[in-house]
């Protein structure tokens, strides 16, 4: 009778040891399962979300995020349903999705990043001879590694068909030759693109914000006449920015900041490099479009978490309403990047509808 209580007793403790592995693994499981969410985002983000350490910052707040890249135009083109969250590269399509898929305001506005045209030093110098540019130089009267672009002279320039060897200094320089003229995106498609003309349109009508048919007929000519001179055009600044450090393409291109910032962060650059800073801009401020409960809360959890802050900062995004942090990071690095944005004016966007016309007509 012992013997067989013995082995009863050992069968329920073996039993009971069986369940608190269980029991344990379960527990284990749900403290570190992670919501998969899946969204759409502009390619210049997509280096951020493959990043290991975003992905365990994430993974620690539960996330699990899966991504696809588009223009942020396009995506307006796309059928987002399955996804959690878009997340173009600036408000205006963000607006035209935030209205296609009747989602609630406010947007989670994370971070944001300027436009600048990057150049070839042989090219901004010429520029600056030339007056359709400064430079900023050191204390020693040495040229530095960023500067400004003067729109208005530029546009000037563009539309009179003037080309890099009627500029003086040009002729030293073999490299440049042709029309002047920057590199972009495709306006239709991608958000640099569009913001580029709608910037350039407003300097154009004297300061005005383009507000209907009858404005983008009076800057439609010249909007044409910087988008034809470029023939075939990339869809994203990813491409165009990689062809750029690479040493081929046109010596003058159109990136955001961001891309800048994260290379040099990572101790690469050009060594010719200039960041010329348009004198009037339109800012992208990269915006999520929550499509579902786990889209918002993924994005406002970007913009409120200091690690994935400081992660947004190391890919060279300016984080909203947290200067310092961007301040701090690139503080080596201020050859090139005009960390407070100083000369820069920053102009309001037309509405979507308006710049859709805008890129278009562009495009004719």
């Amino acid at each position: 009778m012992r013997r067989i209580i013995a082995i009863v007793l050992a069968v329920f403790l073996i039993g009971g040891v069986a369940a608190a592995v269980v029991a344990g693994r379960e527990d284990q499981d749900s403290s570190t399962a992670t919501k998969t969410v899946q969204g759409v985002i502009g390619s210049e983000k997509a280096e951020f979300f493959a990043d290991p350490d975003v992905v365990k910052a994430l993974a620690a707040k539960g996330y699990t995020v899966e991504t696809e890249t588009s223009g942020s135009w396009a995506m307006e083109g796309l059928d987002l349903k399955g996804y959690d969250f878009a997340f173009p590269s600036s408000q205006a399509p963000a607006g035209e999705l935030a209205s296609k898929y009747h989602v609630r305001q406010p947007l989670p506005r994370p971070f944001y990043s300027p436009l600048v045209v990057v150049a070839h030093r042989s090219a901004a110098e010429v520029l600056a001879g030339n007056g359709l540019a400064t430079l900023k130089s050191t204390d020693g009267g040495k040229d530095n590694g960023n500067g400004s672009l003067d729109m208005k002279a530029y546009l000037k320039a563009a539309e009179g068909d003037r080309t890099w060897q009627q500029l003086k200094g040009a002729e030293k320089h073999g490299e440049l030759s042709g029309t002047l003229f920057i590199s972009t995106t495709d306006p239709t498609s991608s958000n640099s693109g569009a913001l580029y003309l709608a910037a350039a349109s407003y300097v154009a009508d004297g300061g005005r914000v383009a507000d209907g048919t009858a404005a983008v007929d009076r800057t439609a000519p010249l909007m044409r006449k910087l988008i034809s001179v470029q023939g075939a055009q990339q869809t994203s600044t990813d491409a165009a920015f990689r062809d750029f450090v690479s040493g081929v393409g046109n010596p003058l291109v159109l990136v955001y900041e961001s891309q800048v910032a994260a290379l040099l962060a990572e101790d690469h650059g050009v060594d010719d490099l200039v960041v010329l800073y348009p004198d009037t801009t339109a800012n992208s401020d990269h915006t999520v479009v929550p499509l579902t409960d786990e889209g918002r809360a993924l994005g406002e959890l970007l913009g409120s978490d200091e690690e994935l802050r400081g992660l947004a900062v190391r890919h060279g995004f300016r984080p909203q309403g947290a200067s310092a942090e961007f301040t701090a990071a690139t503080d080596a690095h201020t050859t090139y990047l005009n960390q407070t944005l100083t000369g820069v004016r920053q102009v309001p966007v037309p509405a979507s509808k308006v710049l859709h016309e805008m890129a278009r007509r562009a495009r004719d």
